[in-house]
């Protein structure tokens, strides 16, 4: 029997280090089809979304969705250590021979007990190992903690290094594209300017962001679930306008070449589709068509006021619904599984960019008219 339960502990240990080894070390390069993390977010991340569809309010759904990417970590640290110290002490049972100091009977407990003061590193010998395996168990387990508090005092910072990174290229976003961004407004803004240089420049920037925050997602998982600051933004926003923008320019924009926007797509496209995987996205057929013939029309005559035109006939509509069907059913899936709303490809009315607005724009508004009217006054 207790031959048994050390086999089984060895194994549960090993679970846990490897799927901890695998998440925080080395999680780009080993995919298995069974893992402890991913069992752990799909787990807590559906009663959790559920909870949110109940929050009538906008913002307070958005508050509460933010709570969870950083809960998450805290809450995965909590059952890596957890389960560590659990199967330590399913190891001691096995191997048996302690000795209370108030000589009170050993059972499961007090070595559950015994496991936990020496993970931590606690020391309190209220509780000792009898045997010379119970004691090499106590010094292994005792430097097993030591060394996981170390990664753990290591990974929080990376994650949250990571997570600060993106959210750069997402804010500086807002003044290219508007809040919430959208292909229109990106190409409207700089679509027209006579060096197309500064429009390649920003596609270039953002498929050196989408690479990163390919790399990022995948090594840790997490990132997915973090929100970011503005209701109106979210990386998976953003990661789809700037798909849009492309296959907009290479479907055929007039007077813009594309050879940037390819290399942005397939980049951004790559993104995506890995991304998908990551966050357990399933492809839903009967998702609603972002880009109906009556939209199209609205940015074509967006586009048109700013200057630019996009080619007619059906060869530019065929072109344009390929490069959609590459990364729209993904990048649907994705927002449905995190809770994050799709950008439109056009604004129905216009809207003021983040930066624009502030908790005191009627009192400014208000105090410039009263200059204004004063000034009036001053002069008959």
């Amino acid at each position: 029997m207790h031959v048994l339960v050390i086999i089984g502990a060895l194994i549960f240990i090993f679970g846990v280090l490897l799927d901890a080894f695998e998440t925080i070390v080395l999680p780009r390069r080993v995919r298995r089809q069974f893992r402890l993390t991913a069992w752990f977010y799909r787990y807590t991340w559906r009663p959790w979304r559920r909870i949110t569809s109940r929050i009538k309010s906008n913002s307070r759904r958005e508050n509460f969705l933010g709570y969870f990417g950083p809960l998450s970590l805290i809450l995965l640290l909590v059952v890596w250590a957890g389960g560590l110290i659990f199967g330590m002490a399913l190891l001691q049972y096995g191997f048996g021979h302690h000795v209370s100091l108030n000589n009170e009977r050993i059972t499961f407990w007090t070595l559950l007990y015994l496991s936990g003061e020496t993970f931590f590193t606690l020391g309190l010998g209220d509780v000792l190992p009898a045997a010379t395996s119970s004691r090499i168990l106590t010094v292994v387990e005792g430097g097993m903690g030591f060394a996981f508090l170390g990664v753990v005092i290591g990974y929080i910072p990376t994650i949250y290094s990571a997570f600060s990174r993106r959210e750069i290229e997402i804010s500086l976003l807002d003044a290219r594209a508007g809040s919430p961004p959208t292909a229109a407004e990106l190409l409207a803004r700089f679509g027209g300017c006579p060096d197309q240089t500064v429009l390649d420049k920003i596609f270039r920037d953002w498929e050196h962001w989408a690479a990163e925050v390919l790399e990022s997602h995948l090594s840790y998982p997490a990132l997915s679930f973090f929100r970011s600051q503005h209701s109106n933004q979210s990386w998976l926003g953003a990661l789809t306008t700037v798909l849009d923008a492309s296959a907009l320019v290479i479907a055929g924009l007039e007077s813009v070449r594309n050879e940037q926007a390819k290399i942005t797509f397939a980049m951004a496209r790559h993104a995506v589709v890995d991304l998908a995987q990551v966050v357990n996205a399933r492809y839903d057929p009967e998702v609603p068509d972002r880009l109906p013939p009556a939209e199209l029309g609205r940015l074509r005559q967006h586009l048109s006021q700013r200057g630019l035109r996009l080619k007619e006939g059906p060869e530019f509509e065929q072109k344009l619904t390929h490069l959609r069907a590459m990364y729209e059913p993904y990048a649907h899936a994705m927002g449905r599984n995190l809770v994050i709303a799709l950008p439109p490809w056009v604004h129905l009315e216009k809207k003021k960019d983040n930066w624009q607005a502030g908790p005191w724009d009627r009192a400014i508004q208000a105090r410039s008219l009263s200059v204004r009217v004063q000034s009036m006054e001053d002069h008959f």
